[in-house]
């Protein structure tokens, strides 16, 4: 990518040229409570400035409560099709009957080694009644998303879907996570602001050594706009019994953001911490 391509988001939001924005997005809020929890601390106590929410799983209800009682946490909706976790379960929102595509043959919704699979029988139209019931269920709890993103889908996983859901997130008046190439360029050529440069999982950092491998990721973060994809939880009991592949990830999340090196770091490199917010808007504008 070239040196001007990577100040679009800049430009598009109204910061120089060489400024270095910082999009720090916490997945899965609502997958369960000792998520929700660290999330919320993250934003009061950390460098958290926006949040995807779950709504299909366990915790979702009890996530929707915490967004209602502090409405300056910025969320998006994090459609949740696929579940990473073998033995805990949610369902679509949408009766089973009426999106069969999405299920495997035990009436579930795929877990996360069958995503293929999945991606290979799930019908559009299906996907689409399931991602706009996820994105009514929060309307109609008097919620205002900024965004939609995927749960484990990178851009959608397929072409087709990235479409459909971007048509939803103008639809709906939201902005979308772009992810990587080519949809960023794509994005980006419609005057939308987009990251500048793939995101950042942070599932696919080593948990050893992690908060000095963020700390050296501040100090060298380039122009233009970065998202990080964190997943901060607690690591309790319930987080370790729930998720035990996954809670040392969440809890060493949760460490750095929360910690007064991140902070400092940040003061000290310059670097601007947004959320959707600002992108939302442009979107907004864009789509009218």
């Amino acid at each position: 990518m070239s040196r001007a391509r990577k100040r679009v988001a800049n430009r598009l939001l109204g910061y120089p040229d060489d400024a270095r924005l910082l999009l720090i997005n916490a997945d899965d809020l609502g997958m369960y409570q000792a998520i929700n929890e660290a999330i919320v601390r993250a934003f009061r106590e950390g460098i958290v400035h926006s949040t995807s929410l779950m709504v299909p799983c366990p915790g979702g209800s009890q996530a929707i409560e915490l967004l209602r009682k502090d409405p300056d946490i910025r969320f998006g909706v994090h459609l949740s099709i696929i579940r990473d976790i073998g033995h805990y379960h949610w369902d679509p929102l949408t009766p089973k009957e009426k999106v069969p595509s999405l299920l495997d043959a035990d009436g579930n919704l795929y877990g996360l080694g069958r995503m293929s699979e999945m991606l290979d029988r799930a019908k559009l139209d299906e996907l689409e009644v399931e991602f706009r019931a996820q994105i009514e269920a929060v309307l109609a709890a008097n919620l205002r998303p900024t965004h939609l993103d995927w749960h484990c889908l990178l851009s959608g996983g397929r072409a087709d879907v990235f479409d459909m859901t971007f048509g939803l997130a103008k639809e709906y008046g939201l902005a979308l996570r772009v992810e990587a190439q080519p949809f960023i360029d794509q994005m980006q050529r419609r005057g939308l602001p987009t990251a500048d440069h793939d995101l950042l999982d942070s599932f696919a950092l080593e948990v050893d050594g992690k908060s000095a491998r963020y700390a050296e990721m501040l100090r060298r973060l380039p122009v233009g706009l970065t998202e990080w994809a964190v997943h901060p939880s607690l690591g309790s009991a319930e987080s370790q019994t729930i998720d035990p592949d996954g809670w040392r990830v969440r809890r060493s999340d949760f460490d750095f953001l929360i910690s007064p090196q991140a902070r400092e770091i940040i003061q000290q490199e310059g670097i601007t911490l947004i959320s959707y917010e600002p992108l939302q808007a442009v979107w907004q504008g864009r789509s009218a």
